[in-house]
């Protein structure tokens, strides 16, 4: 965070983390409500002390103060219970505070829940991560050098197939996430139209190193349709959250609204200048991101999700060991595995999880490989400033009372 980036980047990982968070972000695409100590799944609330949360909080005021952001709220759970964070506002114009109950964008972390389906799927025998896509999609991937006979599903999982990122394309991010958004938030665009855009493009070379393409997962979604006869949003619902009981966590499809209660998503579209206008994203069209990033859900959901998951709860041993193997990925300290990102912390400890960027919203979830611990974050604003501010977030929950 700004007003401790002096003491965060005292060690080279933590300058790699600021960087490397930085580009996933910007290639990501970021009723009443309960009160901070009630919990929404039903179960006896648990809280830790406040002043083991003191740089955390700390670091969530720094987001707002330093980071010229208009809130953020963040929930954290370990053994010793649960712990709920926030700065600054849901909406500007009312002061109203944020809260645990709110909903928001979380972007590709919509990833995370698709891996997790094609894994089930491969442990089932319904299919096979060696196989390639042209198997389950003839012809969707050709054409200016894209192959989908020399691309395996796994590759799509851990973003080493090469495909161009679609919403690079200029136009698309210009209507999509640029200028021309509020002309087009409630465009439809349908998967086969955005890999179509991707396929105008020449694949990267990668030489098995990871680079982030949102075409990879609206493929993935595609091959969940082909080898199940149901949506990915039908297939999640199904395997995932009904049985963890993940009922504020929802695929919205064409519908542009967000369920109760939400913050507003405050938005500068990818401008850059200091007095670049902001704009009320909250309402719009997630087709544009799809199996990519169209999922909605709360802090505490994406806690549950992420610790069943790490805890061997959604796959078994083999394909939890097939998710979380990571290879290096374009930017330094990060690693990518099957719809994850892991990277060390300043202090040593490694976190795995997944960011995610909206319209108007910057989430992450991260956790400790045991299962033990998550932290999941949301800001209500996408411009990005000192990537230090996020970093803070994430070193203070885990690495403790920051250095200096």
């Amino acid at each position: 965070m700004p007003s401790e980036n002096s003491r965060l980047s005292g060690t080279v990982r933590t300058t790699a983390l600021t960087l490397a968070l930085t580009a996933v972000l910007a290639t990501g695409p970021a009723a009443a409500a309960a009160a901070p100590g009630n919990r929404t799944d039903g179960h006896r609330p648990e809280t830790r002390r406040s002043d083991s949360h003191r740089a955390t909080q700390d670091a969530l005021r720094a987001v707002v103060e330093q980071g010229g952001l208009p809130g953020v709220a963040a929930e954290a759970r370990d053994g010793r219970g649960r712990w709920f964070g926030s700065a600054g506002h849901a909406d500007t114009g009312t002061h109203r505070e944020r809260t645990r109950a709110e909903h928001f964008r979380a972007a590709s972390i919509t990833k995370t829940f698709i891996a997790t389906v094609l894994l089930q799927l491969e442990e089932e025998k319904a299919l096979s991560l060696d196989d390639t896509v042209e198997k389950w999609l003839p012809g969707v991937v050709r054409g200016n050098g894209n192959d989908g006979r020399a691309i395996s599903l796994r590759q799509l999982l851990n973003h080493t197939s090469g495909l161009f990122n679609y919403t690079s394309d200029p136009e698309f991010a210009h209507r999509t996430s640029g200028r021309g958004f509020p002309g087009h938030r409630y465009t439809t665009y349908r998967p086969a139209d955005l890999v179509a855009l991707a396929m105008k493009q020449p694949p990267r070379t990668t030489s098995g190193q990871a680079s982030y393409s949102n075409t990879n997962y609206v493929l993935a979604g595609m091959v969940i349709e082909k080898v199940t006869g149901h949506s990915y949003a039908h297939e999640v619902q199904r395997r995932i959250l009904t049985p963890l009981k993940l009922r504020e966590t929802s695929f919205p499809g064409l519908r542009p609204r967000m369920p109760l209660p939400h913050p507003t998503a405050y938005s500068r579209l990818h401008q850059k200048q200091p007095d670049a206008p902001v704009v009320d994203a909250t309402a719009q069209n997630m087709s544009w991101l799809g199996a990519a990033g169209e999922i909605i859900s709360t802090t505490g959901d994406l806690n549950t999700f992420f610790r069943a998951l790490t805890r061997g709860q959604l796959l078994g041993p083999e394909a939890t060991r097939k998710m979380f193997a990571t290879v290096p990925a374009e930017t330094g300290g990060w690693r990518y595995g099957l719809g994850i990102e892991s990277v060390t912390l300043s202090c040593g400890v490694t976190v795995v999880g997944k960011t995610g960027r909206a319209n108007g919203s910057v989430s992450g979830v991260v956790g400790t490989a045991d299962g033990d611990h998550q932290l999941t974050f949301n800001i209500n604003g996408d411009w990005l400033g000192d990537a230090a501010s996020y970093v803070g977030v994430v070193e203070a929950e885990f690495c403790g009372a920051r250095n200096g």
